[in-house]
């Protein structure tokens, strides 16, 4: 069976009780179980594919949450570690009236960095596996390592591997240590997931065109380009374009909207028969893209990444309208 692989980090989020207040005034805060990856594990599991979380996570509370949580979803933990050296990393939201975020984040280090290479070892890799990783973990840390092991071993084996830039600045040292980063890993990935927010930044290019074109570098075959409630776009390496329009909806927490979105596209093809997810995407692109988008602005209109996320059967049934 195909499966997702998703790898970096998992954490618990503190979502604020109040909109539009700078995160200092914020008196209240709910908590939800988030990271990029984790996020992207959870989706793709509840609209009905097959996730591993690779991880590690803090021996404490928050670690168990985020462990009862995805277990409970169906997200499979049997490459997630825990340790005593480090807590489960923390990330603390403040949000605007129309839903967007700021963030700040406690994890110096944080149990998810301490993830080693050598963690990877025991992971068994097809052909059928899809690799899904961000930005976050290649901090220069033990993850980064590991990120390395694991593309190299689905490289091997003729897997997919999927990246997200999804830049989150504060967790850096400089925007050049960012950028450097990202641009390490962007060849090794055959399909590339960039907003319109972090497009400019990571090429250098303002030129939208221009910027798409430079993102085929190395192994990039497919470049997705959101565009938050204006859709997304598939770019081919051949010039094959798909455009499809978003859904309008009444946002009120954005926390999590990409990654839903690249979990919903990752479920499809997961629990697809085909087994070249270039000419998957090609073939299907529109229909993806459809149901993709419908998938991340439903979670913009309710708090909270994993806790927003609707089923297969609720996607479905809307799409049939």
């Amino acid at each position: 069976m195909k499966r997702l692989l998703a790898i970096g980090e998992a954490l618990i989020d503190f979502i604020p009780n109040t909109t539009d207040s700078k995160l200092k005034d914020v008196e209240g805060f709910s908590r939800q179980v988030g990271g990029a990856p984790c996020n992207v594990a959870c989706t793709t599991t509840k609209l009905g594919g097959n996730a591993e979380m690779i991880t590690r996570l803090g021996d404490d509370a928050f670690g168990d949450l985020i462990v009862e949580t995805i277990e409970a979803i169906g997200v499979k933990t049997n490459y997630l570690k825990r340790t005593t050296e480090a807590n489960t990393a923390l990330a603390f939201v403040s949000l605007t009236k129309d839903g967007e975020r700021d963030f700040s984040f406690y994890r110096k280090p944080s149990a998810d960095m301490l993830f080693k290479a050598q963690d990877v070892e025991d992971i068994d890799v097809t052909e059928n596996d899809i690799l899904h990783f961000c930005s976050v973990d290649l901090v220069e840390s033990p993850m980064k390592q590991a990120h390395k092991a694991l593309i190299e071993k689905v490289q091997k084996a003729g897997g997919t591997i999927v990246f997200d830039p999804n830049v989150r600045l504060p967790l850096w040292e400089s925007e050049a240590d960012c950028k450097n980063a990202i641009h390490e890993f962007l060849p090794l990935a055959n399909v590339v997931k960039i907003s319109d927010e972090e497009l400019s930044f990571v090429t250098g290019l303002k030129d939208e065109e221009k910027a798409i074109q430079w993102l085929f570098q190395g192994n990039v075959q497919v470049v997705i380009y959101t565009k938050g409630p204006e859709g997304a776009v598939l770019f081919f390496k051949d010039g094959t374009v798909i455009d499809k329009k978003g859904v309008k909806v009444k946002a009120v927490d954005t926390t999590g909207a990409g990654d839903a979105f690249i979990g919903a596209l990752i479920s499809r093809l997961v629990t697809s028969e085909k087994t070249d997810v270039i000419q998957q995407l090609k073939e299907e692109g529109e229909s993806i893209l459809t149901f993709s988008n419908y998938v991340a602005a439903t979670v913009t209109t309710k708090y909270g990444a994993i806790d927003s996320l609707p089923d297969l059967k609720e996607v479905n049934e809307a799409l049939i309208k």
